[in-house]
């Protein structure tokens, strides 16, 4: 349902109470405005996120960690458990991307992945088993880190979403070299470069020309 539609809800409802005397009409109408304002505040927080990612000197703003706790708490009183999902995956990736926390941010993307994978929402379940395969990368779990970004991927080829199947490719590409599968990881970055380049993935191929260097150099586990 779009904004306009939300709004216009809100407001029949509006007029249902003053003019029709329906006092349970105002709750629906709160309703609606909840759902607006969690659709605005995930939206803010990913901006806020990007940001982040663009100047990374400057540190976190408080407001991204605010905007994404508020989305979640309402998404839940909604019973919207898509829209909790996703939440809860941007407040794993600001403790995971931001903080440098993984004991913080796997129980926010293992209970995104639970929702999202409830919701059919298989984008959110991508981006959820993307980040918990890094954890599982960082913590040395490679079998299990793998499984996680292999799901992803496959979920991702399934969307057509080529820039994220070559994100994901550049993290398998380390995972095999740290399992001493060299060819392997040579093959996952031509591809993952390929990918990027077809789908003008300008922000991943800095990553891609790293791990390629790497990889000629011995490619130590990232």
């Amino acid at each position: 349902m779009s904004v306009d539609e939300r709004f216009e809800r809100a407001r029949l409802c509006y007029e249902r109470s003053v003019f029709g005397g329906d006092a349970a009409a105002l709750a629906a109408a709160d309703q609606e405005l909840d759902a607006i304002e969690a659709d605005l505040a995930l939206s803010r927080g990913r901006v806020l996120h990007a940001r982040f990612l663009e100047r990374r000197a400057d540190g976190e703003d408080p407001r991204e960690s605010a905007l994404f706790e508020r989305a979640a708490e309402l998404y839940r009183n909604l019973g919207d458990e898509r829209g909790e999902g996703e939440a809860l995956f941007w407040i794993g990736v600001l403790h995971q991307v931001i903080r440098d926390d993984d004991a913080a941010a796997v129980p926010a993307l293992e209970r995104s992945l639970e929702l999202a994978t409830g919701a059919d929402d298989r984008r959110t379940m991508s981006y959820a088993l993307r980040h918990l395969g890094i954890a599982e990368h960082r913590a040395g779990r490679l079998d299990r880190a793998r499984e996680r970004l292999e799901r992803s991927t496959r979920l991702r080829r399934d969307l057509d979403f080529p820039a994220g199947v070559a994100a994901n490719l550049v993290g398998l590409a380390y995972i095999a070299a740290g399992q001493d599968r060299r060819d392997e990881a040579l093959t996952l970055i031509e591809e993952a470069s390929a990918l990027a380049e077809a789908a003008a993935a300008k922000g991943i191929i800095p990553s891609i020309d790293e791990a390629r260097t790497a990889l000629t150099n011995g490619f130590p586990p990232a």
